[in-house]
């Protein structure tokens, strides 16, 4: 998950290049998309249903790469959600900013009473 958002690249040159307070999010949170989100945010997140987006820790950066430290498990689904193509990381539970996103390795169909489940170490982000 090594793709930043452009909001998540134009925070990092202004505070690291320009002395601009980047201030980061008191908690990250996980989305699932039904298409590419882009570096833009302009995905179709998955909505209804039962669908939120969750909470996410990281593990301290090894050599320029985190991972997430427990398991994301999403509630059950009480409507289809679609077809899950990518994730995304953002800066509050609804709304806010993308900060990463990733296709998935595998696209997953999510049906009523059907739940999605990102296992422990699943989302690497890397900056390389």
């Amino acid at each position: 998950m090594s793709q930043l958002s452009d909001y998540l690249e134009n925070a990092l040159i202004n505070a690291v290049l320009r002395n601009t307070p980047y201030t980061s999010p008191a908690t990250v949170y996980v989305g699932l998309f039904t298409s590419d989100p882009t570096d833009a945010g302009t995905g179709t997140e998955v909505s209804g249903g039962a669908y939120a987006r969750q909470a996410v820790t990281f593990t301290a950066p090894t050599d320029g790469q985190t991972s997430n430290s427990a398991d994301v498990l999403f509630p059950i689904a009480t409507a289809a959600w679609g077809t899950v193509t990518h994730i995304g990381l953002f800066d509050a539970l609804s709304g806010g900013n993308l900060l990463f996103h990733a296709p998935l390795e595998f696209e997953k169909t999510i049906n009523i009473s059907s739940q999605f489940k990102l296992p422990q170490n699943y989302l690497i982000v890397r900056l390389k």
